[in-house]
């Protein structure tokens, strides 16, 4: 049996039974949970029925799977949990596994989170080194836009007040405030609040019920201790990296009970 050993949510039981039937297809899965459930210590989320030795011998690459994913789900909740009600979304970014950034961005999924983009190709973020390779956030807006597919977001980051209040002119469908204090946060959200209210031109890509536009994603080293003070400023997204890079495995372990 699949037996829980924390409290968490669970990721990853369909790549555990995918590998114990890539190892025996005779083996019999039998399901007590689903991804994105919430397991208590002590509970058993599944059951692995046949041979003892193939079941050993999958033993370990399943238990990997199961316990990485599932532990980027629990923390993932944590922090969703943390914000709810305040109307902001939990992000992850792409600092993920090399080879696992498909399974890893699943396992926000479950947990409750959004993904951020997946690769450079779905969608434009501007960050610190465009900006100083194309010599400013302006300029490097501006090469965007001359090659831009209308259908992809355009996000820049901003890491100063100064910087705010330059992309508040350019358009773009998404600010990232990098790096600030709640203070610096809630000045930021005043400039590009302001500079809307004033007649920018609204996007064919603003999602319906969004509270502002440009949205405001914030990101930088937020903890479980910050992230709700931040959520309660009224931004949009909190991306997190350490949901992916630092999210500790969630304790589970493969016991025989029976041999048959």
């Amino acid at each position: 049996m699949l037996l829980v050993k924390a409290d968490g949510a669970l990721a990853g039981l369909g790549v555990a039974r995918a590998v114990f039937a890539a190892v025996d297809p005779r083996l019999v899965w039998i399901a007590h949970a689903e991804d994105g459930t919430s397991v208590r210590s002590g509970s058993v989320a599944a059951n692995v029925a046949g041979s003892a030795r193939s079941i050993l011998t999958g033993e370990r690459v399943a238990l990997n799977f199961v316990q990485r994913l599932s532990g980027i789900a629990s923390l993932t909740r944590r922090f969703v949990e943390r914000v709810a009600g305040t109307g902001a979304v939990i992000l992850d970014t792409r600092k993920t596994t090399p080879g696992l950034r498909a399974l890893e961005k699943y396992a926000v999924r479950c947990g409750g989170g959004r993904n951020h983009r997946t690769g450079l190709y779905d969608q434009y973020l501007v960050k610190d080194n465009h900006i100083r390779a194309a010599g400013s956030l302006t300029q490097a807006v501006e090469r965007i836009r001359a090659v831009r597919d209308a259908a992809l977001l355009l996000e820049i980051e901003a890491a100063t007040l100064d910087q705010v209040r330059e992309a508040s002119g350019l358009a773009v469908d998404r600010v990232l405030l990098d790096n600030m204090d709640p203070a610096t946060v809630g000045k930021a959200l005043a400039i590009l609040d302001a500079a809307a209210h004033q007649g920018a031109p609204v996007s064919a890509l603003r999602p319906e019920g969004a509270r502002r536009w440009p949205q405001v994603e914030v990101s930088g080293g937020l903890t479980l201790e910050t992230v709700r003070p931040m959520a309660e400023l009224g931004v949009d997204f909190l991306s997190i990296g350490a949901l992916t890079h630092s999210a500790p495995a969630l304790d589970l372990s493969l016991e025989i009970v029976s041999l048959g």
